[in-house]
């Protein structure tokens, strides 16, 4: 009976678009990685997963690789599976909403604006209303402003009145955007990868409802763990651990 631990990126491995650290890197390889197999779940591309990890070396540890929710899944270092928003939604349709999208951030006063407001992912649609070439400083702020004045919970309610039959969802993921894919192709996505696994841990930092982890963590196939870091995740596995 294999088991697994499988692990969002951002503020569960690592700070928010942050490296992963060489404690938790030496953690998950000299002791999860000797109980469980390991993998990553994550709505970055892999580009970014992989600088993340410290690059591709730091992924040589995971059997699995799931970038963009597992819509660009990998084994072993090899593609798997992909899929394409365009195929699903259609051209003409994916301009409507992007040309929205642009409007809408366009109007919006924040504290800063910088640049790449939409990021057109393979499987999904990232949408940034701050930019996400913003600095680690710029990218706290704007997280601050949102806990406040839930700029990104405002902007999915205006698309989902402007837009009431597109079949779309929106997540709220990291700090500073939202994730936009068909119904579906959350992070659950990626378990149709993992039926020779009869357990396996989920650990997350945005199970609430809205969040990026909230499907896959309320899955029933999951045992889910939500986090509040990096640290908060060791200190879960090494509980975990110990019923070893």
């Amino acid at each position: 009976m294999k088991h697994l631990c499988l692990f969002d990126v951002d503020g569960t491995l690592t700070k928010p678009r942050n490296v992963i650290d060489d404690d938790m890197k030496k953690f998950l390889n000299e002791n999860v990685k000797a109980v469980f197999d390991m993998a990553i779940v994550g709505g970055s591309d892999y580009s970014k997963i992989s600088e993340q990890m410290g690059g591709e070396d730091g992924l040589k540890d995971f059997v699995y690789v799931f970038s963009e929710n597992g819509l660009i899944a990998r084994k072993n270092g090899e593609i798997i599976g992909k899929q394409l928003i365009q195929n699903y939604v259609g051209e003409a349709q994916l301009q409507e909403f992007i040309n929205f999208s642009l409007n809408y951030m366009s109007k919006l006063i924040l504290p800063v604006k910088r640049g790449t407001f939409i990021e057109f992912r393979t499987g999904l649609i990232n949408l940034c209303p701050v930019g996400r070439s913003c600095s680690q400083s710029e990218r706290e702020q704007f997280a601050d402003y949102d806990r406040t004045h839930c700029i990104r919970q405002k902007f999915i309610e205006a698309i989902r009145k402007q837009f009431p039959d597109l079949p779309l969802t929106y997540c709220i993921g990291g700090q500073i955007s939202i994730d936009v894919f068909p119904p579906g192709w959350d992070k659950t996505y990626c378990l149709k990868y993992l039926d020779d696994y009869s357990v396996i841990h989920f650990f997350g930092d945005k199970t609430q409802p809205g969040g990026n982890d909230f499907e896959i963590s309320k899955s029933p196939r999951v045992n889910a763990h939500t986090v509040c870091g990096p640290d908060d995740t060791m200190n879960q596995l090494k509980e975990i651990l110990k019923n070893q």
